[in-house]
This record gives structure tokens, sequence and C-alpha cells, in this order.
């Protein structure tokens, strides 16, 4: 999916001072960060041998960093790859990776990162600034290699290696996210004669160069994907030799898994699962505080960048009223009660309260409370007629039935279809509730043959991604193709948008910024949250004895935006004080040695067709 990414708007113009200010990152400040990392180096013997084997629902979708957007791929990306910086696994805050100290000048325009010069690549050669350059640059210049993340560095005017160990960003605005980079960086030596970066799905040739704490050695597509701990890492080594990553589909194939030990992890549970495992032996449930949020879309009318206006979606979605009457016929608590027992928030902003420097939350009469008699009066005054049949028309003449398209494989997702089809009901509108393969479903959305999209999205520390997929420059260039999940353009949110991205130096001001672009999202309602639902995970105590959450306490275990999950994980056996970093108190049992049965069912794989619920 090449997605072309021109530089957005972005106001404001350049300061002449080219004096530079240090945003130091103190000896002290980076010893502190260190110490707040897993140490394995104490359980390294303890633990030889053992395999830590995660059940997963999505197969990979390419093992290619530059095309990559599910959440399974990211996370192996994460394990597999370096990034110029990373996020403490207590606090979320930016801590040094490859970068380990950093300078900008008075303009904010030139950004300076002083590289390690102990990192190394996997194949023994020397990890330098102009792999991270290199990186950068083919993604400024090649518009499939920017296809997972090519709005980081839309602003770039060019990345340079000045030296082996110092690397020179160049912007052409200010750009808030520049500690906050989620791009892998990978081995020019090794990519450099890749022809084409849309078809390069890296995963021909094993094991895969790379340069983080583990390295993937071997792909089974839609069955498995397994990493081998890289000892010569520049941190402390993982104290767990192997991590499989097996494929199944079925939650309730998971949950058998982990019970009989095949497993030593699984994420996504249902609230019921998580109750019922919580009462077994053998076995932790991780309750963590929700980063996805779950939500639909409306399509307002699917357009390219150019205005070209495509796919079937029911015009009367075109009016504001109408969308805004759909939010009020909804009862958010209900879902949180009955499709996830409680286990969820109702959501209004688009940023999970997870993150409270940016939660958002309307107020007074901006705010769609659930309220059915308001949801009819709107349409009433707006000349939506009721029929004789229960089901409105539009001022234009056509009859509100609707399109509805939810995952099949996603048990709250087929839930919440359901209690919007009887709600939805209650204020004229007939719903055809379309429970379809996520292929179906993408393809769907691609075309623009849709009226109402299930999606959902994981939340990173910064906020910058999942706004940027909301702006103009996130439309397709031409149809069946885009990097958002709805044919949203508005100019005030782009405008805001680019505000934000660059008060770099200002943190404050940025949040108030990022308040008002999900306002302008809630208001448009086009892009409509649901919840923040509990991320339920749960793992063998008998086979792992700690493990680090994010953010901790409190945090989740899987699709951390780190590696410290997996990095910090302790054999269980290998010893109370294996591991010295901060990590959750959990059960510790008796040693065992995970046995590794990959699931031979197959799981439709496709590259090019992905939703935004496959993504990070």
């Amino acid at each position: 999916m090449a997605t072309n990414l021109p530089d957005p708007p972005r106001p404001g113009s350049r300061r002449s001072r080219a004096s530079r200010r240090l945003l130091s990152v103190t000896a002290a400040a980076m010893a502190l960060a260190t110490a707040a990392l897993p140490s394995a180096a104490a359980g390294a013997d303890e633990g030889s041998g053992n395999t830590l084997t995660v059940g997963v629902s999505q197969p990979v979708d390419s093992l290619s960093p530059f095309l990559a957007q599910r959440l399974i791929s990211t996370s192996l990306f994460r394990l597999n790859y370096d990034f110029l910086t990373n996020y403490d696994p207590a606090t979320n805050e930016p801590i040094p990776g490859l970068a380990e100290s950093w300078e900008t000048s008075d303009d904010g325009l030139t950004w300076t990162f002083q590289i390690r010069d102990d990192a190394q690549w996997s194949d023994g050669e020397p990890l330098t600034a102009d792999d991270i350059a290199w990186t950068y640059t083919t993604m400024m210049e090649d518009d499939a290699a920017a296809t997972a993340n090519g709005n980081f560095v839309a602003n770039f005017e060019s990345a340079t290696a000045t030296d082996d160990t110092t690397l020179e960003i160049v912007l052409s605005e200010p750009q808030a996210t520049m500690l906050a980079l989620d791009i892998p960086i990978v081995p020019r030596h090794v990519w450099e004669d890749v022809e084409d970066f849309g078809e390069f799905n890296n995963d021909q040739d094993f094991p895969i160069v790379g340069s983080g704490p583990f390295t993937i050695t071997g792909y089974e597509p839609n069955q498995s994907v397994t990493l081998e701990a890289n000892d010569d890492y520049w941190r402390d080594p993982p104290q767990f030799d192997r991590v499989v990553f097996t494929t199944m589909p079925e939650q309730d194939a998971q949950v058998e898994a982990l019970r009989s030990g095949e497993v030593s992890l699984i994420s996504g549970l249902t609230p019921a699962q998580a109750d019922a495992l919580g009462n077994e032996d053998g076995i932790t449930v991780n309750n963590a505080t929700g980063k996805r949020f779950q939500a639909f879309t409306i399509n307002p009318g699917a357009e390219t960048q150019d205005g070209e206006a495509f796919g079937d979606g029911h015009p009367a979605l075109q009016d504001r009223v109408l969308r805004q009457a759909i939010m009020r016929a909804i009862d958010k608590d209900e879902i949180v009660e009955n499709v996830y027992g409680g286990y969820a928030e109702p959501a209004e902003g688009y940023i999970p309260a997870r993150y409270p420097d940016y939660a958002w939350a309307p107020e007074g009469d901006q705010r769609l409370d659930f309220d059915v008699d308001a949801a009819n009066d709107m349409l009433d005054d707006a000349g939506y007629e009721m029929g004789d049949d229960g089901v409105r028309t539009s001022p234009d003449g056509d009859r509100l039935e609707l399109r509805f398209h939810v995952h099949n494989d996603r048990p709250d997702y087929v839930s919440i279809g359901q209690v919007l089809t009887e709600r939805l009901a209650a204020i004229g509108i007939e719903i055809d509730n379309q429970t379809v393969d996520p292929g179906v479903l993408s393809d769907a959305l691609h075309s623009g043959e849709y009226d109402l999209i299930m999606t959902g999205w994981s939340v990173n520390p910064d906020p910058d991604y999942v706004l940027g997929i909301h702006t103009c420059d996130a439309l397709p260039e031409e149809p069946g193709t885009m990097r958002s999940d709805a044919y949203f353009c508005n100019e005030e949110y782009d405008e805001l948008y680019a505000e934000q991205l660059a008060a770099y130096d200002d943190p404050r001001a940025r949040a108030e910024i990022v308040k008002d672009m999900q306002a302008i999202l809630y208001e448009e309602a086009v892009v409509n949250v649901l919840t923040y639902s509990n991320t339920l995970e749960a793992y063998r105590s008998d086979q792992i004895s700690s493990i680090q959450v994010q953010p901790d306490p409190g945090g989740n275990i899987w699709g951390q935006d780190g590696h410290w999950s997996f990095t910090s994980a302790t054999p269980a056996g290998a010893g109370a004080g294996a591991g010295s970093g901060p990590s959750t108190g959990v059960i510790a049992g008796v040693a065992a040695v995970v046995v590794v049965a990959v699931a031979g069912g197959a799981f439709y794989f496709w590259r090019r067709s992905k939703t935004s619920e496959d993504r990070e």
C-alpha cells in the first residue's frame, strides 16, 4: 500500500537565531534510566534453554518495518530492532535508546543526536549514525518506504550522519515528536539493495539482521514467529533464550493452550475468561488500564486527496445532524457493563484516560450524551420523517437503512454491533449488521463501500500518530490506498495538527491544542469512540516468575511501547532476585521448560488490505 505523504501545512515562521539550546540528558539521568531497566545477567545461566511462548490472534502482515502496521508486527519489531529513543517502562517518558543524548537549536529546526558507540547489528557489523540517517532518508524519498511510519519524517528536510556517532536532523518546522520517533532502525548494508520497498516483505533470509534484544530466526506464515535472545545486545540480554509467537485466531483456543501450558502468555481476554482464569492455580491475570479505544467510524462520503468521490456510502451520512443523532442514541455505559463486564471506561475523547495530559471530555452543551428523545427531536427538526415501518427517510427521500461492518473475530465487537443495531432502531435507523471476516471489512473500507464500520487503535504515549491519521493528507491518493480508517478531512483540524506538532518547547500548550483537536472529532461525529477497554491478559506463573508491565503500576504486558515485558521476564526457577529491574510482583512457581507447539490452523492472510484494528 504505497502512500505518498506530502508535508502538511505548518504555520509559523522560522526564527533566525542559530545558537543551540541543550536539551540535556545528564549522566545522572541516564544512570537512573538504565537502573530502571531490567537486568538479566544474574539469571541468564539458570534460565538456559527456556522458551516463552505467546498465543496471538493476528498473523503478521509483513516483516518489513517500512510496511507493517499490525500490532503483532510492530511488537516484533520492538524486539528485533532498536529505536532512536525509547519509553521508560514505568512512566512512559522518553529515555535514551540508540541516542545517548540530544540537543536542539533555538529555533527548534536542527536536532543533533549523539549515537551510542556500543551497539551492533546481529551479524556483527557496527551500528552507526549512518544506518539511522539512511532509514529516515529512505522513508523521506520513497513513498512505499513511508507506508507504515511516514508521518514521522514528513516534516524532515534532511537526516545526515556527520560522523559514526552523530546524527543531525533538519526540520521544515519545529516538531514535538522528535523524542518519540517510533521508527525501527534498519541496517543499511542489508536494505540498500532492496529494489521495491512496497513489495519486499523481509521474510526470505533468516536470521533477520537487527539490533534489538532478540533476533527473528524463523517464520511460518499464519503460524508462528521465533526469536532468539541477542546475547550481544548493549543492554543486559534477556533471561529467556527464546520467544515464540504462535498464531491462534480463536481466543478460546488460546485460553485452553494457556491452561495446558502450551503457551506462556495470552492477551485480549474476555471478562468471563479473565474471571475464570483468575481462579486457577499456576495462572496470573493482569488487568491493565486500556491503551486502546474501541470505536466506529461513519462514512461521510469517501474522497481522494484530490476530491474525487468514490464508494457508495449512504448520502444522508454527510449530514452532521444525523451523525450526532446516531451518537446520542448510543448508551456507552450499557456497552461497558454488558459487553465488557465493567472492565472498561466509557470513552468521550480520542485519547484514553491512561494519558491524563492529553485526555479530554466534552462539557456543557457540547456533550452528545445518551438521550433517545433528544436524538429523535434532532432528526424530526432536520426533516427526517418516520415511516410506518419505524424507519426514517432523509429529506432527499433516502430510506435510513445503514450497513454496519463488524469484525467477526472480535467477540466484543460482535456484541457492540448487536447493541448498536438495537439502539439505532429506536431513532428510526435500520441497521444491516454485516459481521464479516476482517478481510471483507477491510475491502469495504478501502473501496468506500460501507456506512458504519468498527475500528480501534492503540495509542502511544505521544498521540501524534493517531491524530495524524485523520488529517487530509491521510486520505487516499486514489481509491484503495489510505492510512486512516475514516474519510475525514477538516481544515481547522489540519491547522491545529500543525500547531501541536510545532509546539515542541511548550508541552502544556501542545496538550491544549490536542484537546481542541479531539473536540473537533467529537463534534463532527465521523470518528466515534465508545470505550477504553481494559487490557485483560494472563500468563503461566509456573513458567514466568516475574514480568514488567508498562506503565508501572497498572500497565499492560502485551503491546508495550518498548520491549520491557520480554526482556524483563524471569523464568520460573531462575530465582526471585534474578531480575533486578522493576517488575510486577507475581506468584513464583516451579521451574518449567515450555513446550513449543505451533498451531497449524490456516488463517486468511493479507498484506495490502489492512484495517485500523490490525494496526498498532
